[in-house]
């Protein structure tokens, strides 16, 4: 096991996947513990592998990435966190995202850190459907156009006729920051074309 947690620091992706695939097969209640502890490594490649390897590892992981989300007093740990339920979402599309792991994001939002709410606004687009309130409440009560202009992004990866018709009233909107409004249509424009591609085709 020692030897997949030091391949994971390896140069090459393949041997960094195969240390992935190492690590899953011989998982123990030792694993969760110590790819957490790497997501404060100096090293860049490591903790981005430790963030991938827990999104392989999936729901098991949320308790523990959400403890650290919320109580990190380091930066790079929490945006890490909010990194790795981003690769749950993604790893488990089919699957519902559990509730903890949606709240523990929803505080994170709200994360004085840019690097923190940024990665956490792009995590709950990797969410989708099920992140949709989060991300329409917190657009609404937060005055922080980072955040905001994070939020409008999501929303054109959540997708569906609630985040369009709110990008779009946002687009159109004359008294909003011009900054937003640039966003909000970009965000739309992009949603639009994602969605003419994965449209079902009529027989």
């Amino acid at each position: 096991m020692d030897a997949s947690f030091e391949q994971l620091k390896h140069p090459n992706p393949n041997m960094r996947n195969r240390a992935m695939v190492d690590i899953m097969d011989n998982r123990d209640e030792t694993t969760i513990p110590r790819l957490m502890s790497a997501l404060d490594a100096e090293d860049t490649t490591y903790r981005r592998a430790a963030v991938k390897t827990l999104g392989a590892v999936g729901v098991d992981a949320v308790p523990a990435i959400v403890e650290a989300l919320a109580n990190s007093d380091n930066v790079t740990v929490r945006g890490s966190c909010a990194k790795a339920l981003a690769q749950v979402a993604l790893n488990y599309p089919d699957e519902p995202f559990p509730e903890m792991g949606l709240q523990g994001l929803k505080q994170s939002l709200n994360d004085p850190n840019p690097v923190v709410h940024i990665a956490s606004a792009m995590a709950l687009g990797e969410i989708g459907d099920a992140a949709l309130d989060i991300l329409l409440e917190t657009l609404q009560t937060t005055d922080n156009l980072a955040l905001s202009v994070s939020i409008l992004n999501a929303l054109a990866s959540v997708g569906g006729e609630q985040a369009v018709t709110v990008l779009k009233k946002l687009s159109e909107d004359e008294t909003a920051d011009r900054y937003i409004k640039e966003t909000a249509t970009s965000a739309l424009s992009r949603l639009e074309m994602v969605q003419q591609y994965s449209r079902p085709k009529q027989d």
